[in-house]
């Protein structure tokens, strides 16, 4: 970033994150005639693969219905190894994706935004970056995704600890070592559970601290055989109509029979079916009725707490791992590769919080209302404050110094998922009102009505911003549409994960179609709810 003089602007357009959004977006804009950069506190591409890069972390949609879309030739030329890619391999995708239509240049690394203020005067951004240096755009594009704004919990101590710690979503390039180490874990979400697995035959011992356990059922992973390539390459155009038109946009056919028109013997029948099934088969194609009637998802966790004292050697230990405050689905359900299997090992603790609650943190290790155990390695697998966290953290102030954390402060309001009123040129892809779905689907949508949106108003020499009853609308259609499906009060769809968040459903669940559809909708009709403002002279875009 470079100072700029105060009759100039250094950008069109300046897009925030370098993860699949960020990529796909750059993409859509690159040949619109209009100067494009994009910032990224990494230093590299990748997003999410390129935070959470610890042990076993991987897809939980299956790889060729996560994979870009746009282009037949990456489909072609990309062949993955594994029906779910692990870390390593997708983070290589993304680059080969990059490198593939010479989009590297248009990067900026090592640059975290931590100022985005819009200077009225101007109509110009003017974005702030951690060390100082500044530079402006008409458009801002933020796309810092859903899981990007790691959360440590406010547990005394926890800075003075002398041994060596980890957060998942920050885990370091360098390999960690884990040889003979007294390992402690904080937290069993998503990435505790594909961690654990990986870890434990490697360390001398290790301690989960559990506040919440959670449903888990099997990915099913495995390597892609060569006759399964072909498959896959054959039907690509019938995988991507799957998931554009199921309700959440993954490899897997919507339900369609409600779970009490079968006997107890048929629907565990079923239940076994799914359960050999990969990945999200196990909420998508289940019972159609599974996240609306409290009955049906109680019989499914039934069954799956069943699984859980099969798999789980120690009674009492099994009873630690069944959650009993909420059935399956009402949080984020991880897939696991041999997570319970893990705590058969004799090295390896569950210890509930509620129970016996953390104290405080040392020097050397955890206080517990039991003592204190030293480790010489503490993961904080504490998952992240989701959906608006990295938006408000990023210092965005729209006219008369709105501050976005502000705006948000009872929750997220939104324009479609995109957009909000009073913040000028202002967009969003991968934030709050984001689509219930397989996260790159619900990104095309977006990233195809934003990149529309910017050229026409670019074109025009437009300054877009959205009405206060568009938003006010539509945030109560998001809310309405969310009032059938049971969550989980402790989940982060709610924001609840986070002490002090509002309490207010963050994602959009009336389905991906009905959402594609919308957004077509408003740019059928002239871009309806946006208010478009003259601007002054148009730029020179060249794509619409």
């Amino acid at each position: 970033m470079a100072a700029t003089e105060t009759t100039t602007t250094d950008y069109d357009v300046i897009i925030i994150g370098a993860g699949v959004a960020g990529i796909y977006q750059l993409y859509k804009l690159k040949d619109s005639g209009l100067s494009v950069r994009v910032l990224e506190a990494g230093s590299n591409v990748g997003g999410t693969w390129y935070w959470n890069r610890y042990p076993l972390a991987r897809f939980d949609s299956e790889s060729y219905s996560y994979g870009y879309f746009f282009s037949r030739e990456v489909l072609d030329e990309w062949e993955w190894s594994e029906h779910f890619a692990g870390q390593p391999e997708t983070e290589r995708y993304l680059n080969f994706v990059v490198d593939k239509f010479g989009l590297r240049d248009d990067f900026q690394f090592n640059t975290r935004v931590t100022s985005a203020v819009f200077d009225e005067d101007r109509g110009r951004w003017v974005l702030t970056a951690g060390d100082g240096a500044t530079c402006t755009a008409r458009y801002v594009i933020s796309a810092t995704g859903l899981l990007s704004a790691p959360f440590f919990p406010d547990i005394p101590g926890r800075e003075s600890f002398k041994g060596e710690a980890h957060h998942t979503g920050l885990w370091p390039k360098e390999p960690v070592s884990f040889a003979g180490k007294k390992v402690a874990m904080i937290g069993t979400g998503a990435s505790a559970v594909q961690l654990l697995p990986g870890i434990v035959d490697d360390v001398g011992s290790i301690t989960v601290y559990q506040r919440t356990p959670n449903w888990c059922a099997p990915l099913n992973n495995g390597l892609i055989t060569p006759e399964e390539q072909e498959e896959i390459r054959a039907g690509y155009e019938e995988l991507e109509r799957l998931c554009r038109n199921t309700f959440a946009g993954f490899a897997h056919a919507d339900g369609t029979r409600g779970t009490f028109e079968d006997t107890k013997e048929q629907r565990w029948a079923f239940y076994e079916s799914l359960w050999t099934k990969r990945g999200f088969a196990k909420l998508f194609s289940n019972y159609n009725d599974i996240l609306v009637d409290p009955r049906a998802n109680a019989e499914f966790c039934e069954y799956l707490a069943h699984k859980i004292r099969e798999r789980v050697t120690d009674p009492a230990t099994a009873e630690k791992l069944i959650p009993t405050d909420h059935g399956y689905g009402m949080k984020r359900p991880p897939m696991e590769s041999g997570y319970y299997e893990a705590y058969n090992r004799p090295n390896c603790t569950l210890v509930d919080l509620h129970e016996t609650p953390i104290e405080r943190i040392t020097e050397t290790g955890i206080v517990t209302s039991a003592g204190e155990e030293q480790f010489d390695l503490i993961i904080w697998a504490t998952g992240f404050d989701a959906v608006t966290g990295a938006l408000t953290r990023m210092g965005v102030e729209g006219r008369g110094g709105e501050r976005l954390a502000d705006f948000w402060a009872d929750g997220p309001r939104t324009y479609l998922g995109v957009s909000i009123p009073r913040f000028p040129n202002f967009a969003f892809v991968g934030g709050p009102h984001f689509p219930f779905a397989n996260v790159p689907r619900g990104v095309d949508p977006q990233v195809d009505f934003v990149t529309d949106l910017v050229v026409h108003a670019a074109r025009n020499g437009y300054t877009f911003e959205p009405d206060d009853e568009a938003e006010e609308a539509w945030t109560q259609h998001v809310l309405e549409s969310s009032a059938p499906f049971l969550v989980a009060d402790t989940s982060w769809f709610r924001g609840a994960n986070i002490p002090g968040k509002a309490d207010r459903f963050m994602l959009y669940t009336g389905g991906l179609v009905v959402y594609t559809n919308r957004l077509n909708d408003v740019t059928a009709n002239g871009y309806e709810g946006f208010t478009l403002r003259d601007a002054g002279a148009p730029a020179t875009a060249t794509a619409g």
